[in-house]
């Protein structure tokens, strides 16, 4: 019978850390009021859904992790233009571009391509 976990510590670390940050934007969105409203239910839902599914090694949660990283860039774009998209606080956005950074380096590509279901 295969394990379900929520880490997996035999995966590289930048998928690790690429999860545990999946798993914190859940944390800060539902604590910053994400509860409250759909659209910040389905956020928190998709980042657990994604960390989840990558620390079980599954093909959609890779799709998934990207899609999440790059959604605050998207919308940030679709509501404010251009000059706006890297307009955030700087901590917010150190976070963002460090996940971002994690799911698309060589090493995590190169394990999902492989290892991922």
């Amino acid at each position: 019978m295969e394990q379900r976990r929520w880490m997996n510590q035999s995966q590289p670390q930048t998928l690790q850390i690429a999860v545990f940050l999946l798993y914190i934007n859940a944390f800060f969105t539902a604590f910053y009021g994400g509860l409250g409203s759909l659209i910040g239910l389905l956020l928190i839902v998709a980042n657990v859904g994604a960390g989840y599914g990558v620390a079980n090694e599954k093909r959609w949660a890779y799709g998934l992790a990207l899609a999440v990283a790059f959604l605050p860039f998207v919308l940030r774009l679709l509501l404010n233009g251009l000059d706006d998209v890297l307009g955030t606080n700087l901590i917010n956005l150190m976070f963002e571009i460090a996940l971002v950074a994690l799911l698309l380096h060589p090493q995590s590509r190169e394990y999902q391509r492989i290892w991922f279901k």
